[in-house]
């Protein structure tokens, strides 16, 4: 057996002997065959035939541009280029093969270079030959054979670049080596990404208000042109181009790997960018089939689709061959950034925004994943850089809603794989974000807050740094940062706080809730007004710092605040919903339904009627959402009898809403609510939750909620129109009479039988039966069934209906009714008579009815002409006689005697001479002053007023007759339920006898001043009723007297009158303001020596009632000024300074007024009003924006150009009218005030400081007519400077500390008379807000070296340090903060590890920039620039 080991063993070295010569032999003869193959392709390609001075000539030219070959050549190397590119692009890959098989052979293989010598091929030769095809191929106007051609020849170049030797021999040129790797996107048809980038552009144009076209860069708009030709000149490619096309990019990526893979870039890190930028382009090309998997990869050939060959080579570029490999890391974040922020980034200009389709979300998706696979690899190489990535994905932000919301979504993938240390450091960096200046990184901020709270929730315990660990909770992300948005001084941004935050109690997490219940159910540990905290500012910032380097870390230092407690938390939420801004109130109501929904507050009727309340918003969008909030409310909380009270008054008046949309919305609701769930009623079945939900709603209208019962009828009006009642549906309904809640069956029944042609009438009589025996049914009940019995008049037979009415007179007759039931019966009774023969009808009514009548008048006349009768009376039972004889007088007025109307007229007064039997007239004139007042209750009387206007609505004579006693009562009358009614009487009366009732309009209108405040609020909706029905016109003192309710010292009937003015009265008649404005300067000061103006008649006790004269009343008049100029339009505006000019101040300037005590109270008057804000033209002062914008997401570019346009053109135009018809008045009253003396002459010279201000640089031009009064203007308005100068220095002292000048908000909208000597101090401009973009400007010219006076805005100093930056960090500013953004830019230590790198681009100096805030630093004196106009007036002497 060994022998056998041993022979086997000697004879193994022979047998691989063997076969490594067989090998070798086949080697050899492959590698000639390549090598034959080889020299072919290049014959091919007629290296030899190319003229050595066209190679030179493109050398020399370095790739620029394409040198015209010979024809004959061109055309031949054309013809077989395509063929012949392949060929020598798989003999190269070969050779590559072969070298790499060689390695491990004792004989090398020839070099490729060594071939190309022998042969007598210059390498030179070559390149150019091969740039023919390339420079061809990246034409626009290329053909397709062409493209194909370029990208085989760019593969081939590419791939002898890989082959060791490549720069030695000369073949590497940077420019041809840049063409070739980008000749993909150049030689790829570019229409898919024109037609992208313009649906890129109309999305952005429709995004909003504040979005704008995207701004293209010069090389964008190249592009652009060059597409345009191309579709003009008719380049369109099929399918089959395309797809020769893929395949030769599928070549020139993997060539493009290959390369990478052997051609270290070490020493060439622009090509590294250039190529980190190709690729991300790549991603794009072409979706990919499947997921990616980002291992590494043996064989490129295996990879299947661009995108994954292009994410490969991202990876290889990030390998230590290729350079430093966190400053390759770092490239490869930056381009990737745009991926996931769904930009497409230039070389130049700002990014603009892709359409998000499917293609590219899943290539941002691919992205993510992909440097979520990076940090996995390299972990503490690459979460520094992921930091990084972070900080720029939130700074680089756009307003646009869909990409917040895949940003914040990128954000929580990308902190998943972060440890609880580096999470931390980031919730600390995003909260100081959150409180940065610009309000996009505050609204994204809170994005980010709601995707993290979805996370799992921190282990605190995981955190190495103690400090940080307060910032893993969710706790801290909802106070700190969500909720400390809610004062943000953008509405956009408090508008998005508030709709998260109702988002938080939707969530599964415990921590989540329990931080939300902790913001409105415990109280905090410190108070913070809203006044003191400026949401969307960096001014408390202690570290701002600034860096020009690329990519680095974006800090922001800043304290953290304590919130508010509980209570002021809620007050707060409450005050938002009636915010002014529209978007705010909308996510207040629905914050405020997630906190009553998941019971954080209280289900109080406080809290629900301001939910309630915006049903009846000004904006359709608010009310929409309001019912939509009360409809999940109501959801949740069925059975909460304060909930369905509040549901109720929230949709029952917007079924009258004057929007059809909100009226469909209240409508559907109703429907579904109270409607759709009438089932038939079984006493073995019990209700479901819908159900009980019904009837306790329709319970809630018959008794708590009466009062919405008109709209309910509106709702039914509408529903019988669209035959909505079905016979099932009455049926059902019919079945609940007997029920518990049978009294809201019978509300809906009372409603809906009208409109149902049979119904189970049986049922119904039985009702009637038990309701005429039974003492027990409510009023609501018994009304409805007498409702019901009424509308089935019309099927009952004879018999049946004399039986009822029969019923009915003895029921009245007793007494005992309600007075709804009175009314209701006596209703039913006129339905029960009624018949086609109008004769019949009124005979029916005459006997019945006038019998009521007779009995009626019969119990009065025993109580009133005897002697002791008034005073035993039954008060309720002579009301209900009272009632009865009012109601049932109306069907029959000519069983109406004399006797009973001055039995009627005897209940509240009796006269003092005649009894009222007496047959003699009395005068039509008789005042109640001609009465003696009876022993009668007021209710009585108030009652007997009532009946006695219903008597005068059937006879002409009496109204004539009782109106000048109505109008009596309201001056003398002391009872305020009789004056109440009869404000209600003259105003119903009005109506039907409108000519008569005309003339006592000042009567009615003078209970707008009553002392009693139910008085003044009856007087104003009667009368705004007549307005819009046009039965009043505005004649006389009519509209004074409402302005001067706009100051009741009642704030809801002033807020009523507002309402009333606005939405009612303004629509009707827009020019309304604008005709009374001046008349109202007259009139409330009681100044009638005008000739045209406050000359309508009033009495002495009016003039007293409604005079605003005085000192005492100068804030209520200017309140009414503000309220009239704010609802002017410009042209309004405009027209009434023109007004004013030559109605007011021309007549005192040409003496037609004179210039006593009271008119220069006038005059005075005139000036301020003149001063005010308001008056100033909309489209004059108006700023572009309530917030700072950002450039994408401005308005749109051409109304912004338009607005720009219109402002210049009403400025020349209000120039020009204030030269030719005010300066002239002004120089004239201002020579006449100075004669006279006149106390008026400061005022005047305040109006003109304020007016000026617009004027500044052009005073001269203005008054070149008077030097003198140009003189005086350009000292008042330099001294108000200086004062303004000195208030803002005062301001920033020390010793003011942080206390800020209280009272001044009503002082700048109100002109304010100063004193004598400085008559510019009224009108002050108030202190601006701390401005960050001054500050920069304030430290980019400290920088510089020159000496600058502090900006008195600012109010705290600031210093700079170790400013030293180098040239190159300044032009290397690849993905570093966008300039004007105020941020930290550090590599300090301490704060993170990447602020301790001292990178290779730093160049051993120290590039960062320092701001810090003195806060901590006694204050640097300041140098008061203080001068006295006697000091000023001596140096010009001198």
């Amino acid at each position: 057996m060994r022998s056998q080991e041993v022979a086997a063993t000697g004879f193994r070295p022979e047998v691989r002997k063997l076969k490594k010569r067989k090998r070798l032999h086949l080697w050899r003869a492959d590698s000639k065959h390549n090598k034959m193959e080889l020299l072919s392709a290049l014959h091919f390609l007629k290296i030899y035939d190319i003229p050595e001075a066209w190679v030179d000539a493109v050398w020399d030219l370095e790739f620029t541009e394409r040198k015209p070959l010979d024809e004959t050549i061109e055309e031949e190397l054309t013809a077989i280029g395509d063929k012949a590119l392949r060929s020598l692009y798989q003999c190269l890959l070969d050779h590559t093969a072969d070298q790499h098989r060689s390695s491990n052979n004792y004989e090398a293989s020839q070099s490729i270079w060594a071939v190309l010598g022998e042969n007598g091929l210059s390498v030179k030769s070559l390149v150019a030959a091969l740039s023919f095809f390339v420079l061809a191929g990246k034409n626009k106007t290329a053909s397709v054979q062409q493209r194909v051609s370029g990208l085989h020849a760019a593969s081939v170049y590419l791939l002898l670049l890989g082959i060791p030797g490549s720069i030695a021999n000369k073949a590497f040129h940077e420019v041809l080596f840049e063409i070739c790797s980008d000749m993909t996107s150049r030689c790829w048809p570019q229409d898919t990404g024109k037609k992208r980038k313009k649906d890129a552009l109309k999305s952005s144009q429709t995004e909003g208000k504040r979005s704008k076209p995207q701004r293209k860069d010069p090389a964008e708009m190249e592009v652009d042109e060059a597409d345009e030709e191309d579709v003009e000149k008719g380049h369109h490619f099929s399918g089959q181009d395309l797809l020769k096309i893929r395949d030769a990019v599928v070549l020139l990526v993997q060539s493009l790997l290959r390369l990478l893979q052997m051609f270290p870039l070490k020493d060439k890190p622009q090509s590294a960018s250039n190529l980190t930028q190709i690729f991300s382009k790549l991603l794009y090309f072409e979706p990919t089939v499947g997921e990616l998997t980002f291992a590494a990869v043996q064989d490129i050939t295996k990879l299947r689709s661009v995108p994954e060959m292009a994410f490969y080579g991202l990876q290889v570029l990030c390998s230590t061959k290729h350079g430093d490999q966190k400053e390759s890391l770092r490239r490869v974040f930056h381009r990737l950034l745009y991926v996931i922020l769904m930009m497409n980034k230039g070389n130049r200009g700002k990014p603009a925004l892709l359409v998000p389709n499917q293609s590219v979300l899943a290539t941002r998706d691919q992205a993510i994943h992909f440097v979520c696979y990076l940090v996995a690899e390299l972990k503490e190489l690459a979460l520094p850089l992921l930091q990084i990535l972070l900080q720029h994905i939130c700074f680089q932000m756009v307003e646009k809603c869909e990409f917040r919301s895949h940003g914040a979504q990128a954000v929580g993938m990308l902190t998943s794989p972060m440890t609880s240390s580096d999470y931390a450091c980031f919730i600390k960096w995003l909260f100081n974000f959150s409180r940065h200046t610009k309000m996009v990184p505050r609204l994204f901020s809170v994005d980010v807050v709601m995707v993290l709270l979805e996370q799992p929730e921190r282990v605190p315990d995981e955190c190495l740094d103690p400090e940080l660990s307060c910032f893993l909770s969710h706790k801290f992300l909802i106070q700190n940062v969500l909720f400390a948005r809610r004062m943000d001084e953008s509405p956009t941004v408090q508008g998005h706080a508030f709709a998260c935050l109702a988002q938080c109690l939707e969530l599964p997490s415990h921590n989540v809730t329990r931080a939300v219940h902790n913001l409105f159910s415990a109280t905090g540990t410190l108070t913070q007004l809203e006044g003191e905290i400026t949401g969307g500012s960096l001014s408390s910032q202690q570290t701002q710092t600034y860096s020009t380097l690329p990519f680095r870390t974006v800090e922001i230092t800043t304290t953290i605040g304590s919130g508010c407690d509980a209570k002021e938390n809620l007050t707060l939420l409450l005050r938002r919903v009636k915010d002014s801004k529209t978007n705010v109130r909308k996510a207040a109501l629905q914050a405020l339904l997630g906190l009553l929904k998941h019971s954080v507050i209280g289900m109080s009727w406080e809290n629900l009627s301001v939910l309630s309340d915006r049903c009846r918003d000004s904006a359709v969008s608010v009310k929409k959402k309001a019912l939509q909030c009360m409809a999940e409310l109501l959801a949740a909380k069925p059975e909460n009898s304060v909930v369905q009270k509040a549901w109720l008054y929230a949709v029952m008046p917007a079924v009258v809403d004057s929007e059809a949309s909100v009226q469909d919305k209240a409508l559907e609701a109703l429907d579904q609510v109270l409607l759709s769930h009438v089932k038939l009623y079984s006493a073995s079945r019990h209700l479901d939750t819908s159900q009980r939900l019904t009837w306790d709603l329709l319970s809630l209208l018959c008794h708590e909620c009466q009062n919405l019962r008109q709209y309910f009828n509106r709702a039914f009006t509408i529903w019988s129109k669209q035959n909505k009642f079905t016979p099932t549906f009455i049926n059902n309904l019919v079945s609940h009479t007997e029920a518990e809640h049978a009294a809201g069956a019978w509300l809906l029944l009372s409603k809906v039988v009208a409109s149902s042609p049979r119904l189970a009438y049986g049922k119904i009589l039985d009702a009637w039966d038990q309701m005429i025996c039974s003492k027990d049914i409510s009023v609501p009940t018994c009304c409805h069934i007498l409702s019901v019995m009424g509308d089935i008049a019309v099927h009952l037979n004879e018999d049946t209906i004399g039986r009822i009415v029969s019923d009915l007179m003895s029921w009245l007759k007793t007494f005992t009714l309600s007075l709804e039931i009175i009314s209701a019966a006596i209703e039913t009774l006129y339905l029960l008579g009624r018949s086609d023969d109008i004769k019949q009808t009124q005979a029916f009514l005459n006997q019945h009815c006038g019998e009521l009548v007779s009995v009626c008048e019969t119990y009065l006349a025993s109580l009133i002409l005897s002697k002791n009768g008034s005073q035993n009376a039954n008060e309720e039972l002579m009301v209900k006689h009272l009632h009865t004889l009012g109601v049932a007088s109306l069907h029959c007025p000519s069983k109406v005697s004399k006797r009973t109307v001055l039995l009627v007229e005897s209940v509240f007064t009796t006269h003092c001479d005649k009894p009222a039997d007496c047959q003699e007239e009395l005068p039509a004139s008789l005042p109640l002053s001609q009465f003696k007042t009876n022993s009668l209750p007021t209710k009585v009387r108030a009652h007997g007023v009532i009946t006695l206007a219903k008597l005068c609505l059937q006879h002409e004579e009496l109204v004539q007759k009782y109106l000048p006693v109505f109008a009596r009562e309201l001056e003398v009358g002391s009872q305020v339920a009789v004056r109440n009614n009869v404000v209600v009487i003259m105003c119903d009366l009005c109506v039907r006898y409108t000519n008569i009732v005309d003339y006592y309009i000042p009567n009615i209108s003078a209970c707008l001043r009553d002392s009693e405040a139910v008085i003044r609020e009856q007087t104003l909706i009667m009368l705004t009723n007549l307005l819009q029905e046009e039965f009043v016109k505005w004649k006389g003192s009519l509209f004074f007297r409402f302005m001067v309710v706009l100051v009741d010292p009642v704030p809801a009937i002033a807020s009523l009158c507002e309402y009333c003015l606005l939405h009612g009265l303004l629509k009707k008649n827009p020019e309304m303001f604008s005709q009374h404005f001046i008349e109202c300067i007259f009139h409330f000061n009681s100044y009638n020596q005008h000739k045209s103006f406050n000359k309508f008649p009033q009495s002495d006790r009016e003039n007293v009632r409604f005079s605003l004269k005085g000192a005492q009343n100068r804030e209520k008049r200017f309140r009414i000024y503000r309220f009239l100029l704010e609802n002017f339009t410009d042209a309004q505006r405009f027209n009434i300074i023109n007004k004013i000019n030559q109605t007011v101040l021309a007549c005192f300037a040409d003496e037609e007024l004179p210039l006593d005590a009271d008119g220069a109270e006038i005059l005075s008057e005139t000036f301020n009003v003149l001063s005010l804000k308001e008056m100033k033209l909309r489209a004059v002062s108006a700023t572009t924006a309530e917030e700072e914008p950002e450039e994408e997401n401005m308005a749109n570019m051409a109304k912004a150009v338009l607005q720009v346009a219109q402002k210049k053109v009403v400025s020349q135009v209000q120039k020009k009218a204030f030269i030719d018809n005010t300066v002239p008045l002004i120089i004239s009253l201002k020579n006449l005030l100075e004669q006279k003396r006149s106390p008026a002459l400061r005022d005047l010279m305040a109006y003109l400081q304020v007016t000026m201000q617009d004027y500044r640089n052009e005073v001269k031009e203005f008054f070149s007519g008077d030097e003198q009064l140009a003189a005086e203007v350009e000292f008042a308005l330099n001294e108000a400077e200086k004062h303004k100068e000195m208030e803002e220095q005062m301001d920033n002292c020390s010793l003011a500390g942080d206390a800020k000048i209280s009272a001044q908000g009503s002082a700048g909208n109100a002109p304010v008379s100063s004193r004598l000597l400085l008559p510019f101090a009224f009108a002050t401009p108030q202190p601006q807000c701390p401005n960050p973009q001054s500050a920069r400007l304030l430290h980019t010219e400290r920088r510089g070296g020159r000496s600058v006076q502090e900006d008195p805005v600012q109010s705290k100093t600031i210093t700079l340090e170790r400013t030293v930056i180098p040239k190159e960090a300044v032009n290397y500013r690849a993905i570093s903060t966008p300039k004007g953004v105020g941020v930290n830019l550090t590599f300090e230590e301490g704060l993170s590890e990447i602020m301790s790198d001292q990178g290779p681009s730093l160049i051993g100096q120290s590039s960062f920039l320092h701001l810090h805030s003195d806060e901590h630093q006694a204050p640097v004196p300041r140098q008061w620039n203080v001068q006295s106009p006697l000091r000023h007036k001596r140096k010009s002497k001198v």
